[in-house]
Order: C-alpha cells, then structure tokens, then sequence
C-alpha cells in the first residue's frame, strides 16, 4: 500500500501506471482478436487504450520543464561519453515534449492548421533520438562494468593457488559462452543499469514501428512497453534502482 501511494503521489508515477495500463490493454487486444466472440471486448479494451492514452498527455504537459532541467544536470556528469550522451538525449526529449504538447493542442481544438501526422512523426523521431542515445550511455556503462568484472576476476585467479588452465579449443568454442556470463555478471552487480537497459531497448520498439525503421505487430509493441513500463514503476518505487549519472 505505502508503494502505490508513493506511486500515486507522483506525477511519473501516474504516469507509469497509466502507461501499463494502455500497453497491457494493447497486449491483451492483440491476442483476442483472433478469437471469435470476443469483438465486444476488444472494442472495450481499445476504448480503454484510448481514454488512458488522452489521460497520459494530461501528465506530460510539464514533462518540458523536467526535461530540461535533466539536461542542465546532465552538463555537470564527469564522464564525457554519459555527459554527451545524456545531454544530446535530454535536449532531443526536449524538443518530443513540445510536439506532444501541440498534439495535445490539436486534439483538445486549442490549434488549427495543425499537420498532425507531420507532428507524430516529429514526435517519434526525436523520441528515438532520445531512447537510442540513451541505450549508448547504457552500452558504454555495460562496458565499464564488464571491464571491472573482469579485472576482479583476474586478481582472483592471480591470488589462487591453483594455475590458470589453457586451452587453445576451448577458448574458441567457449569464448562467446565466457562473454554472456560476464555480461550476466556486470548486470546482476548493478541493478539499475539492468533496469535501465531493459527500459531504453523495449521503449525504443515503439518509435522503430512508427518511422517504419522496423515494423512490429500490435502485441511487441505491447508487450515492450507493459515492460518498460513496470521497470519505470520500480525505479519510482525505489529511487536508489534509478541508473545515476557519473
């Protein structure tokens, strides 16, 4: 209960769970179509995604001002590639939330002689700007935890008794086998790179079907964002799972 209210409290949080539920209704109408008898409920649940997804934009209008106050902290991290990164982000869902904010506009009769489909489209390409520089930062970040794995590792085995065993066949049929458990390894030691990873790649399905980048059916664009998010709603549950800048 003390985790819904902290949820509920908070404009992101409203946010998130209004997001589930539009994903998990396009999910679900996915997989119903196809079943007969069951037309009613499907047009319930489209209604549903509609109605939540007008009620989200309520909660994005001040998004802007948050998004550039993330870019003016972003200016301040040590590292250069995250500070660029996060940055150039920033300032690309900068310019999303202005063209979702005159999309809202336009939908509440507040603007006319609006393209709206030149608008979407304006939209999605500055939110895959955003998602796609942010999963850099996280590949560079899965980078620099892989490195220090591994030199753990190897201070490990340098301070064993027990020599290092080589071997030329098992090295080349093993090593992409050695790679994947050392990036398992990175990601279990830090929980909300994994979480932010996880976000970034299921959200960036949505804007790849939009710009026809690539084209995904109804229930993996679902899907990817019911996931994403509920990896959102954990970090506004528990802020320390929030990924920080270095």
């Amino acid at each position: 209960m003390d985790a819904f209210i902290r949820v509920a409290n908070q404009s992101q949080g409203r946010d998130r769970l209004f997001r589930a539920t539009q994903h998990a209704c396009m999910l679900l109408r996915y997989l119903l179509e196809s079943k007969a008898g069951k037309e009613e409920l499907v047009t319930k649940l489209k209604s549903l995604e509609t109605s939540v997804s007008t009620g989200r934009k309520w909660f994005r209008l001040g998004n802007v001002l948050h998004a550039i106050q993330a870019t003016e902290q972003s200016i301040q991290a040590s590292d250069l590639v995250p500070r660029l990164c996060l940055t150039l982000a920033n300032l690309s869902r900068v310019v999303y939330y202005i063209c979702d904010t005159v999309l809202w506009a336009k939908s509440v009769g507040l603007t006319s002689g609006i393209n709206r489909e030149k608008w979407q489209m304006r939209a999605a390409r500055h939110y895959y700007y955003f998602l796609l520089l942010s999963l850099v930062r996280d590949l560079y970040e899965i980078l620099l935890q892989m490195g220090q794995v591994a030199r753990d590792r190897a201070k490990r085995e340098k301070s064993s008794q027990e020599p290092p065993k080589y071997s030329v066949a098992s090295e080349e049929s093993q090593w992409l086998q050695s790679l994947l458990l050392l990036l398992f390894q990175s990601l279990r030691q830090h929980p909300p790179l994994l979480l932010d990873t996880v976000k970034n790649f299921c959200d960036i399905l949505i804007p790849l079907n939009q710009l026809g980048i690539y084209r995904s059916n109804l229930g993996v664009v679902g899907l990817g964002g019911l996931v994403s998010s509920l990896a959102g709603l954990v970090t506004v549950v528990y802020p320390q799972l929030k990924l920080k800048a270095r």
